[in-house]
């Protein structure tokens, strides 16, 4: 498998299959790369409807120059714990950055939460941050305060009264709940609509059967969430034997 930057042939012809309503997995057979390349490549440069070869290979190109400038001071000067490769850490970063993206997040808020997420603390203040992803601090405070309204980061009192962002174990667990219950205004809103449009008739019908079915995805989603939490806390341990025997972090 082909590694290293793509060429400007092969965005032309990421492009084409863009424009030919090709899957990214289908681009990436045709040009032998990983999936997860070429969807950081388009959503990185406009998304599926926005891509263009020619500006997607001008902002590489631009971008490549930065981190050039920038590497003295940048996040590429800063060690890496545990003997970690720093460009395998960079990359990795940015592939997490592109799922944020696929999932919904804008590219800044993205930034933010994938670069915590690759951080042993999970925390970070907002000057490490500016620094780390070299963007201005009012980027950051911007970012912080989108993705605390979704409550993937809280804030921590640190040191000379540093807020420090945090992204933790607990995130996942409140996340499924914040799903579940995002479905419940729809579900109110389709059965009030069943009842204005009148009871068995075909609309009425189509919108009972989708509160009904959001309903029991929901209460599914909250028990499993409930039952499931406790994997969230749970670590991994060696014992004598060295066998892995895991142990939970909750009371």
């Amino acid at each position: 498998m082909p590694g290293g930057r793509l060429t400007q042939s092969e965005r032309q012809q990421i492009a084409t299959g863009l424009a030919d309503g090709l899957a990214y997995a289908e681009i990436a057979r045709r040009l032998d790369r990983p999936t997860s390349t070429i969807t950081r490549e388009v959503m990185r440069n406009g998304g599926p409807t926005g891509y263009r070869a020619d500006l997607a290979h001008r902002a590489t190109q631009q971008r490549t120059h930065r981190r050039k400038q920038a590497a003295p001071q940048g996040s590429q000067a800063l060690p890496q714990p545990y003997g970690r490769d720093a460009e395998a850490v960079r990359d990795y970063q940015e592939s997490l950055t592109t799922v944020f993206m696929t999932s919904g997040l804008p590219k800044m808020m993205a930034r933010v939460l994938g670069c915590l997420y690759t951080t042993d603390t999970g925390s970070l203040t907002a000057s490490e941050l500016a620094q780390r992803l070299a963007v201005s601090p009012a980027s950051i405070s911007k970012a912080i305060t989108f993705l605390e309204g979704l409550e993937l980061v809280r804030r921590e009192s640190g040191e000379r009264r540093r807020e420090r962002y945090v992204v933790d174990d607990d995130l996942w667990y409140q996340s499924m709940l914040r799903s579940a219950r995002a479905n419940d205004e729809f579900i109110e809103a389709a059965r009030q609509g069943a009842v204005i449009l009148g009871r068995d008739t075909p609309a009425a019908t189509r919108l009972e059967n989708a509160a009904r079915f959001l309903d029991f995805v929901s209460e599914a989603l909250i028990r499993a969430a409930e039952q499931g939490r406790e994997v969230l806390y749970t670590r991994t341990e060696t014992a004598p034997d060295d066998t892995a025997t895991p142990r939970s972090d909750l009371a």
